[in-house]
């Protein structure tokens, strides 16, 4: 992609602030969206969780990010919990979609996260992007996420959804939070350890999302994954050996 302006939410997570140190190397213009009172110039204000946004910061933007959500891992499931985490994907994403579906000038590509969850539990059984939705909580909430951005789509903007894996990064996410576990001798594997993790590579996550956003003909939904996925065995003997 030619050096473009770029919007993205969730710009200081794990993903995001990667994504925007990657963008930002190469000369792209980058647009954060924040729920704080904008302090610079190239930032947006926005309230995910209450569905609103600042459709005006978004004009002038040749593509928008969406990797904004509540942790899935950052706090026990309560029904309190679960509601949150479905309100800031669900009616931040809306709020986004019919953001840009408003706009004179519009995006060229609107990048939208969703995640692995979608298939739920899967065991041996290998699944592709054309695969129903599991069953549970969160593949409803995939569903439904990935749903919200009807609007941008059917304004004419080409939509994509990476579907993320567990991210292997040392500095944050789920894995972040285990390697501490793992360096002090108390890590180990989780009930019988058969359970496979679709995992992907922090660097790998940030490439693939680039890539996205570059090729104009792709649109839908996308696995972001290494290519085969690991037991649960597998990943906490490797982690134990770091």
């Amino acid at each position: 992609m030619e050096r473009s302006r770029i919007a993205v939410a969730g710009a200081s997570g794990l993903i995001g602030a990667a994504l925007v140190r990657s963008l930002a190397a190469d000369g792209h213009e980058v647009v954060r969206l924040v729920r704080r009172p904008p302090r610079a110039e190239r930032e947006v204000r926005w309230d995910p969780e209450g569905g609103r946004v600042d459709a005006g910061g978004l004009a002038g933007c040749d593509a928008v990010v969406n990797l904004a959500g509540a942790g899935v891992g950052d706090h026990r499931w309560t029904d309190a919990y679960k509601a949150r985490i479905r309100r800031s994907r669900v009616l931040g994403t809306t709020a986004l979609a019919e953001a840009i579906a408003g706009l004179e000038r519009k995006p060229r590509v609107f990048v939208s996260g969703s995640a692995m969850g979608f298939y739920g539990e899967t065991g041996e059984r290998t699944v592709d992007e054309s695969a129903p939705p599991g069953d549970g909580f969160l593949p409803r909430l995939c569903v439904e996420w990935e749903a919200a951005a009807a609007p941008a789509r059917e304004a004419g903007v080409r939509t994509v959804f990476p579907r993320t894996g567990l991210v292997v990064a040392r500095g944050g996410g789920a894995w972040g939070r285990l390697f501490p576990l793992f360096q002090a001798g108390l890590g180990g594997r989780m009930g019988d350890g058969r359970q496979y993790w679709s995992y992907i590579a922090l660097h790998d996550e940030v490439a693939a999302i680039r890539h996205l956003l570059d090729t104009d003909g792709l649109s839908g939904p996308f696995n972001l994954t290494a290519p085969v996925p690991l037991t649960n065995r597998e990943i906490t003997a490797a982690m134990g050996r770091v």
